[in-house]
């Protein structure tokens, strides 16, 4: 695709032709957002993102159903989000566009998965390669594969101990 050059090979620091880019394809996205250059976005018109938000090196956005991502959302380095996946009850096995929202201030640690149909809460972390099919609470921080609870944060946004 002709646009794939102007968005990878495009200097770091160039988050407002990015964010320029994404918007002429359809993308809904708010003001001071950083979206890396090595990010895949797959079907940018199914993505909103809120604004002062970021996507980081190497993440994963397969928009294949809705995508939305609040204000302040964190998605860290080569994290995935997967918004499709396949009806395998069905030996037709068609595919199912189910939406993933990211509340507000949430943050999606490194190379973690997110699957189709799932909401993570405010200010919810999902820890570093966790893999996430089910929905996440607010505040709450998930470790692990299968993702698991592992405690609530506090209202400052401090660790619950």
């Amino acid at each position: 695709m002709l646009v794939y050059p102007l968005f990878a090979f495009s200097p770091r620091p160039l988050w407002g032709w990015r964010r320029f880019l994404l918007r002429l394809f359809g993308a809904k996205v708010g003001r001071d957002v950083h979206v890396y250059p090595s990010t895949r976005i797959t079907i940018p018109w199914n993505l909103s993102v809120g604004r002062q938000s970021a996507i980081g090196d190497r993440a994963i956005i397969y928009a294949l159903g809705p995508i939305a991502l609040g204000d302040r959302v964190t998605i860290s380095q080569g994290a995935h989000l997967c918004a499709g996946t396949h009806d395998y009850c069905d030996p037709t096995m068609p595919l199912i566009k189910s939406p993933i929202i990211i509340e507000s201030d949430a943050w999606i640690c490194a190379d973690a998965f997110v699957g189709p149909g799932v909401r993570v809460g405010a200010h919810a972390i999902v820890g570093a390669r966790c893999v996430v099919m089910r929905d996440v609470k607010a505040n709450a921080i998930t470790i692990g594969n299968p993702a698991r609870l592992l405690r609530f944060r506090t209202e400052g946004g401090s660790l619950g101990r």
